[in-house]
Order: structure tokens, then sequence, then C-alpha cells
């Protein structure tokens, strides 16, 4: 099994778990840029939460992986960011995303309306989620290039 195929076994095995426990979840960052088929490859899975399901989530993958340790970054001050090893396939989890920029705090809370659309991997649903809210959030990072990658990928009327 390559690389790629493991990283989405991993992920069609949590959805598996988390659409059983009715947790409201989307697959973002640059695993969701290649789910569009905006990119060609990406590192880690990146899962969005609501908050209210942060410990349905952890009870669901604990038994999956390992948690690592706590490591604060002064760029965000997420309330929930647990870093996963499942099967040596990184998985990170974000709720209650808040990113800094210029000394202000950007709330950006995750909800079921962000979910923009659905894709059927393995048997499994997968929701994804806004294009536009992470073309956001790679904006408040700094990270011009996934911007510029995203704007590529957007058609010039506005409409995905």
């Amino acid at each position: 099994m390559d690389d790629l195929e493991k990283k989405l076994n991993v992920l069609t095995k949590i959805a598996h778990g988390l659409n059983e426990r009715n947790v409201v979840w989307a697959v973002g960052a640059s695993m969701l840029l290649y789910l569009r088929g905006i990119v060609d490859v990406f590192h880690d899975i990146d899962l969005m939460v609501c908050e209210s399901d942060v410990e349905k989530l952890k009870e669901q993958l604990l038994p999956m992986g390992v948690l690592a340790p706590p490591k604060p970054d002064q760029q965000y001050k997420t309330r929930h960011f647990l870093e996963f090893v499942i099967q040596g396939v990184d998985v990170d989890v974000i709720a209650g995303f808040v990113i800094v920029k210029d000394e202000r705090d950007y709330d950006c809370p995750f909800g079921p309306e962000q979910i923009e659309e659905y894709l059927q991997l393995n048997g499994e649903t997968i929701p994804l989620q806004s294009l536009r809210d992470w073309r956001r959030y790679y904006e408040l990072m700094g990270r011009t290039s996934k911007v510029e990658t995203i704007d590529r990928s957007i058609p010039v009327d506005g409409k995905e």
C-alpha cells in the first residue's frame, strides 16, 4: 500500500466511526485541496470538528492511534488542537480555530453550515469544508501560495 492509499484508508476508517457517532466534522486544509482536485499532494489529514463534538471524536480516535502532547504555537489560540498518529499517518484535529494576525484574534469556529459538499470514498461519506473558508484561513495565516492556488481554482464569476 502506497503512502496516498494509506492516508485515504485511515481517513475512511475515521469517517466510519465519526459518522456512526453523528460527529459534525469535515476535511480541511491541504487534504481538502487534494480531494477537490486542486493540488496533487498533501502531508497529513486535517479534520475540522464542532467544539461540542470534540470529546466524541477523541473517544473514537484514541483507540485507533496515539495522541501527541500539545505543542503551543503563538500564531494560533485554537481552543482544541489534537495531533494523532494513526497507522503511521498524522491526523490533526481542530475545533474552535483561532488565528492570530497583527495582534488580533480571528475566531474561525467550525459548524455544519461550513460543509460545502460530500464525497464517497471506500463506501464512506466524507464531508468537505468550504474552500472559501480555507482561502480566508490561509490568507490570515500568511500562506500566500495556498491563497493563489485556491484563487486559480475558483472560476472568474466567483462560483465554484
